[in-house]
């Protein structure tokens, strides 16, 4: 569980980070692009990137790449 890898920091690095990413997006609620999003911020976290800077550099890029995935299907 995540609750378990990280610290109390990290978790709510990780939090503010997914937020900050999705707010204001047509689709900032959906759940998959959230759950997509928050594990490109874990795996980063997990290399020992915890700041919420890097966390959220992390999202945007995972955002980029999933519209850049999501074009090439259409």
């Amino acid at each position: 569980m995540i609750l378990e890898s990280f610290d109390r920091r990290t978790i709510a690095n990780l939090e503010a980070a997914l937020e900050r990413v999705c707010d204001g997006r047509p689709d900032g609620a959906d759940h998959e692009l959230r759950s997509f999003i928050a594990d490109a911020m874990v795996a980063c976290a997990k290399k020992g990137q915890t700041t919420l800077g890097a966390l959220t550099e992390a999202g945007e890029a995972a955002l980029a790449r999933r519209g850049i995935s999501d074009r090439k299907q259409a």
